[in-house]
């Protein structure tokens, strides 16, 4: 008998694997009718009578002997709660035909350890990940542009994540409660990041100056929720400055940003130099106060504002530029 498990499922085929060794149903049939499911040698085969375009939504819907699926490069689409639930799932490669992964699709996959999405995905659903709690590593491409709402919450025992240079928006939640994820990297590209998308992240929040405008919900876990942690240590919610570590000596501030938000930068006592870029119309109250080695700054032509107390206690403090515009 032929050994199937290593083979590349054709374009009307999906293959999978079992936990018990026989056939898993499907609830649904995937855009076309089922011609054949069989299981030997250890290869689970199923085959349609048509192209497979479209894994349905709750297609493998609490198949909890599902181990694993090979999903061949005709299909597009992975549907709502396709394999939601699907409890004993250990790995999934999504082709690079997929170009959407909907909400729920991998929800409560709680023995998934890896995912590699492919890249023409645009879009990971709403909860499509969701208290996937031994997922360690996830790889997204630069195809994706938007992580939807809860898309990875309580996935616990996720410890690092790129977020590629094509992601605009973080939805809420997205990465609520995943306790492990110590570092995160965000490109400037993103200019939304929704409530609560790192909450319970245990980031190092020691590192950085506190912000007191901060919800007070939100205030204990207050540098995983809403910043973006730049390389040279800026967090920035959306177009923001939000916060900066303590013991930065020299901050460039990106053109993304508008505006510097009220205590950005309060109590940074190593900080000597800033660089504003002309993109920032406004500094909000008590931006730099107790910046006691800052010598100069130089507020550019575009900022319009500058808010109660920004220089309060600057003590080294020699020259300032102020321009007409303000």
């Amino acid at each position: 008998m032929k050994n199937l498990s290593s083979r590349t499922p054709a374009s009307n085929e999906i293959l999978y694997t079992s936990a018990d060794g026989k056939v898993i149903e499907p609830h649904y049939t995937f855009c076309a009718h089922i011609v054949s499911n069989t299981y030997e040698n250890g290869q689970g085969v199923i085959v349609l009578y048509a192209h497979v375009t479209s894994i349905g939504d709750y297609a493998f819907y609490k198949c909890s002997s599902l181990t694993s699926v090979t999903i061949g490069n005709s299909v597009t689409e992975i549907g709502e709660r396709a394999f939601e639930y699907c409890r004993s799932l250990t790995s999934v490669t999504i082709p690079d035909s997929v170009t959407s992964i909907e909400e729920y699709a991998f929800s409560g996959c709680n023995s998934l350890i890896s995912v590699n999405i492919g890249n023409s995905v645009t879009s990971i659903g709403y909860k499509a990940f969701k208290g996937c709690t031994s997922l360690t590593s996830v790889i997204i491409p630069d195809s994706v542009t938007e992580i939807g709402e809860y898309a990875f919450s309580d996935c616990s025992s996720l410890t690092g994540i790129t977020i590629p240079d094509s992601v605009t928006s973080i939805g809420s939640s997205a990465f609520k409660g995943c306790r492990s994820l110590t570092s995160i990297t965000i490109p400037d590209s993103v200019t939304e990041i929704g409530r609560y998308a790192f909450y319970g992240c245990y980031f190092n929040e020691s590192d950085f100056v506190n912000n007191s405008q901060l919800d007070a919900e939100q205030n204990e876990y207050w540098s995983a929720t809403i910043c973006i942690v730049q390389s040279d240590g800026l967090c920035i919610n959306g177009t923001t400055v939000v916060s900066c570590r303590r013991n930065a000596a020299s901050v460039t501030i990106p053109d993304s940003v508008t505006s510097i938000g009220s205590s950005a930068f309060r109590g940074c006592s190593s900080l000597t130099s800033i660089t504003i870029p002309d993109s920032v119309t406004s500094i909000g109250n008590y931006a730099f106060e107790y910046c006691s080695s800052l010598t100069n700054v130089t507020i550019p032509d575009s900022v319009t504002e500058i808010g109660n107390y920004t220089f309060s206690d600057c003590s080294s403090l020699t020259s300032v530029t102020i321009p007409d515009s303000v």
